[in-house]
């Protein structure tokens, strides 16, 4: 009995044809339409039963497709009827919402107190003050820009993170610039090059140069010193980034297959029609620490002096101190590094690399900041951070722990609308961000999103300048570890500087040994500057 149930449906769709039909035939308008619907239900579940591709719907013809739909629709019904507002998939409905009000100009506050679970495990917060400044200026800014520098940058706290043309639409890279020309902040180009849509409204840019080298490539893919250098005098262009990594999927290159790459595409990556658009792992024009080291100078001479750095997610923490080394050896440093946490976003990554590859920001932040202050380069190099950083309390969090600026993506998408349906890889986006669908992308206004974008901004910056008023502070670069607080496991907490301690000036360089850093020290001195390759000793493994 249990296995006739099975085709139950298809049955009673049959059996309606049979019925329906003959009565059909009486002119009735309803009864033919019915009797229609039934057909195709019954030659759908014949199909059904004879296609070999999905064997749930051999075992349960038509109904089987439920499943099918219920699955698609499944972000959907989760994100609006089933999680709560704290549950974070991956950004929680009270952290969206914050941004839509923020963005919207709306009401942002919050009544009958917090719902977030103080006492368990992760939970932070900032330490306030009896004595609260009131900031009135909260245009804040952070000078870019090191001694070999010719054009610093004065870049606020709050910038629009990497994300290029072709992963986000026309509209959306509109409306994102020119937010960032009215608000007065960077907008990353991501690695897809310049596109006709980052220039139109004159917004800074931070030109991101990564292994494909788009829009500044040579026909073999390689580094275009030539192209760079026109691309880099454009005056709209403030910063220049080296992708080494990402932190939604680091050591992870990509494809754009011909058939998804169009003429304003090729355009900006200054790639050919008809063929795939290869981003390798790895840059062809440096394989070494020097190496980079040697790029950096010579797109700080190509570029006129603009500032230079570099972007990476923290992987082997030796081969960071490697690039540090190198920096030491040759002289040159980068003007900023950018850290991204493995929390970052992207369009697609593999499922193992966006949930297991890579760390998270909060540490790789804290390990880059003290690495250059071990170094003795702290005061040379400024940081930028990234990963989920949608909030003013996020932002005055990453500045404690060592960071100079903030950059999010995936805020500033809410910003324009995103409501987090992740199907950001299959160019079917419902709200026109992630697509390169005309019809689609027609749904952003690029005027009234540009002004959220803007709103966003200085509405989050206002509530960052609260926050460290707050604190005491006259400024949120006064922010330091021990102005928070960190809720262990066991149920206690600790002061911002156990749980991220800044380590000594030059305690890596210097001639005095510190027993409780002495693994910080191990690593150093098998970290070289020649090599991202591992010292070989004869134990065999050994602590990256």
């Amino acid at each position: 009995m249990p296995q006739i149930k099975r085709y139950s449906v298809l049955a009673l769709c049959i059996l309606a044809v049979l019925i329906l039909f003959p009565l059909g035939m009486s002119g009735n308008f309803w009864i033919k339409l019915l009797a229609v619907l039934a057909l195709a239900l019954s030659a759908l579940g014949v199909y059904d039963l004879i296609q070999s591709r999905h064997a749930v719907l051999r075992n349960y013809p038509v109904i089987g497709h439920m499943r099918f739909l219920l699955e698609s629709i499944r972000p959907e019904i989760r994100q609006y009827l089933i999680e709560s507002d704290s549950e974070e998939l991956p950004f929680s409905r009270e952290a969206r919402s914050l941004v839509y009000q923020r963005a919207k100009g709306a009401e942002d506050k919050k009544p009958f107190g917090t719902s977030e679970k103080v006492y368990e495990a992760g939970y932070a917060w900032v330490t306030h003050s009896v004595a609260p400044k009131v900031i009135h200026d909260t245009d804040f800014r952070i000078s870019i820009g090191g001694p070999d520098c010719r054009q610093p940058y004065m870049a606020s706290l709050y910038n629009i993170s990497a994300m290029s043309f072709g992963a986000l639409s026309a509209n959306a890279i509109a409306a994102l610039n020119l937010g960032a020309k009215t608000g007065g902040f960077a907008h990353d180009t991501g690695e897809g090059g310049i596109s006709r849509y980052h220039r139109a409204n004159g917004g800074d840019l931070i030109y991101q140069v990564a292994s494909g080298y788009f829009g500044c490539r040579t026909a073999e893919g390689g580094f275009d010193p030539e192209k760079f250098r026109q691309q880099a005098a454009d005056p709209q262009i403030k910063m220049i980034e080296i992708k080494l990594s990402q932190g939604a999927k680091p050591g992870h290159g990509g494809m754009l297959p011909a058939a998804k790459i169009s003429p304003e595409i090729a355009e900006a990556r200054g790639v050919p029609m008809g063929q795939d658009c290869l981003s390798p792992p790895a840059h062809s024009t440096f394989s070494t620490p020097i190496g980079l080291c040697n790029f950096i100078a010579e797109l700080r001479e190509l570029s006129n002096g603009k500032p230079i750095g570099f972007k990476l997610c923290i992987g082997h923490r030796r081969e960071f101190m490697c690039i540090v080394k190198a920096m030491i050896e040759t002289g040159i440093t980068p003007d900023f590094i950018v850290v991204d946490g493995k929390e970052g976003g992207t369009g697609s990554a593999p499922l193992e690399f966006a949930n297991r590859v890579g760390m998270p920001m909060l540490e790789g932040l804290n390990f880059v900041h003290n690495t250059l202050r071990g170094a003795g380069l702290r005061d040379r190099i400024r940081i930028g951070a990234a990963g989920k950083v949608v909030s003013a309390f996020d932002l005055a969090r990453a500045i404690a722990l060592g960071a100079d600026w903030c950059n999010s993506a995936r805020g500033f998408m809410f910003a324009i609308g995103c409501i987090q349906s992740q199907s950001c890889h299959t160019n079917a986006c419902p709200v026109g961000i992630a697509t390169q669908d005309k019809l689609r992308q027609r749904a952003i206004d690029v005027g009234s999103k540009s002004d959220r974008v803007a709103r966003f901004h200085r509405n989050t910056l206002h509530a960052l300048g609260e926050i460290a008023g707050a604190a005491g502070l006259s400024s949120p670069n006064d922010f330091l570890p021990y102005h928070f607080m960190f809720r262990q496991s066991d149920g206690t907490f600790l002061d911002g500087n156990e749980a991220f301690p800044y380590l000594p000036e030059s305690f890596l360089v210097g001639a005095r040994d510190y027993p409780e850093l002495r693994d910080w020290q191990s690593r150093w001195n098998r970290a070289s500057a020649e090599t991202f390759e591992p010292s070989t000793i004869p134990q065999g493994r050994f602590e990256r």
